[in-house]
This record gives C-alpha cells, structure tokens and sequence, in this order.
C-alpha cells in the first residue's frame, strides 16, 4: 500500500497530498486515517506555519471509495476525536489547525473529498475543476462535517438546492457561490504564494487571528470583542511583534520566531 497523504515541509510551509493517484485519491479506511495522522501530526509543529492541501494525479479528491467498505458498514458512532468521528475529523482537522490551510482543487471533488477542502480556510481552484455535494446519488447526505464547514459560506438555499440534488458545479460558479475563493489557472501555485505569503508574517499573529475569526463566526459580539483585546495585548509588545515593526520600518524580510 503507497503512503496515503505526504508530507514536505520547506520555510515554514507545509505541503500536504493526497496519494492515490490511481484512484483519483478516493477515500478508503487508510486514506481516513492517514488523513486524521497527518492533521494530529501538523497541530503539534511549531515550524509550520500555512499549510498546502492538494491532490496528487488528475483530481483532488473523487469522494468515498465505496468499495473500501466491502466487509460492512463504518460504525459512526464512536467519537473518537472530540465530537468527531475518524470521518468527520478527516475534514474538521484543517479547520481546527492552528495555521492556516489553503486547499488547492483540481479535476473533480466530490463528496468526501469537497467536505476536506471545506475544512481549509482558503481554496483555489483550477478554471476545469468540478465540485459536488454528491452523497445523495448514493441516497446519503453529507455527513464529514459539511453542514458545519459549510456554515457562513454558501447560502442556506444554495446550500439546499446543491445537497438536494448533488449536481456538480464548475469552478465559476463555485466562487460565485462561495464554494471556493478564487480560481486560478495553476491553483497549486496559487495557493503555495499565499501560503509563503503567511509564512513570512508573524507566525503567532497569524494563528491568533485564525483563532478569532473562527469565534467570530460562533460567539457573540461581547465575547469576539473581548477575545479580539485578549490576543491583542499577548501579541503587542512581543518578541515578533517588534520584529514585524523593524522589519517593516527597515525594508528587510522579517525573521520569526516560532
């Protein structure tokens, strides 16, 4: 069996991949696990500071691989990871990363593998790639945490019409509706400026930030505008801080401490 998600790590960025190439990086049991290691494994690196998701071959994701289930039914019960199960993690754990994740989409993502991207914080996509809530073709619903990934990004009848009838959606119009950032014609490169982009700047600002708007979009406005103070008076005055200032105010890259 191939390594099912890779890792690389260069000045600060690191580069994740789905590895199944031949078949489309469709997601079997190992695939899920890898991807729930991998996530475990980024929380706890100081050194990285964005993170690349991507696909190796012609897609980023083409869902679940039902076949992988061949010996019976998943038990999604168990939560094993907070009020997650391994499936959901698989998803959630982007979103809960400290640093920032850019997915980068190619080819087709369907299904499981839309709900990964959803857990990014930004996603790029190339001009022909589709993506589809596609679990009702198999008389499913998405169920790796999309209701949640999908909340404050699309609207609640787009949401509806595109889970009810799981048609698959270009690139277009998935920035249209919010499904996705931006489309670029090289969405890999795309996304590994904005992520060297990141790795250049304050490195606790950015997670502090990361922190606050994932409040923002749950609290309410007493408890945002005090978290807002709260990571503001860690990060002034700090070793990076001064290090941004200087930086800035002298022309030159600036060097972080992580």
């Amino acid at each position: 069996m191939t390594e099912r998600v890779t890792l690389s790590v260069e000045a600060g960025v690191a580069q994740v991949r789905l590895n199944r190439p031949d078949k489309m990086n469709a997601l079997d049991n190992a695939m899920f696990e890898s991807l729930a290691q991998m996530g475990e494994t980024l929380r706890a690196r100081s050194d990285v500071r964005a993170v690349v998701l991507s696909g190796e071959g012609r897609a980023f994701c083409a869902g679940l691989d039902l076949s992988s289930f061949a010996q019976g039914l998943p038990d999604l019960s168990a939560r094993q990871f907070g009020p997650s199960n391994l499936f959901q993690h698989a998803a959630m754990v982007w979103r809960a990363l400290p640093m920032p994740v850019i997915a980068a989409i190619h080819g087709v993502c369907f299904g499981g593998g839309l709900q990964i991207a959803l857990g990014a914080d930004i996603r790029i996509a190339t001009p022909d790639a589709m993506l589809s809530l596609m679990e009702i073709k198999w008389g499913l619903v998405p169920d790796m945490g999309g209701f949640v990934l999908t909340s404050g990004i699309v609207r609640g009848d787009v949401l509806r019409e595109l889970t009810y009838t799981g048609r698959k959606v270009a690139a277009s119009e998935a920035a249209e509706i919010g499904l996705v950032t931006r489309v670029a014609d090289n969405a890999h490169a795309a996304a590994l400026e904005i992520a060297r982009s990141i790795a250049a700047r304050n490195p606790h600002a950015i997670r502090a930030a990361k922190t606050l708007i994932a409040q923002a979009e749950e609290a309410d406005a007493a408890t945002i505008l005090q978290a807002e103070s709260d990571a503001q008076a860690v990060l002034l005055g700090s070793p990076n801080q001064r290090e941004a200032v200087a930086a800035e105010m002298e022309k030159r890259a600036a060097v972080f401490e992580d």
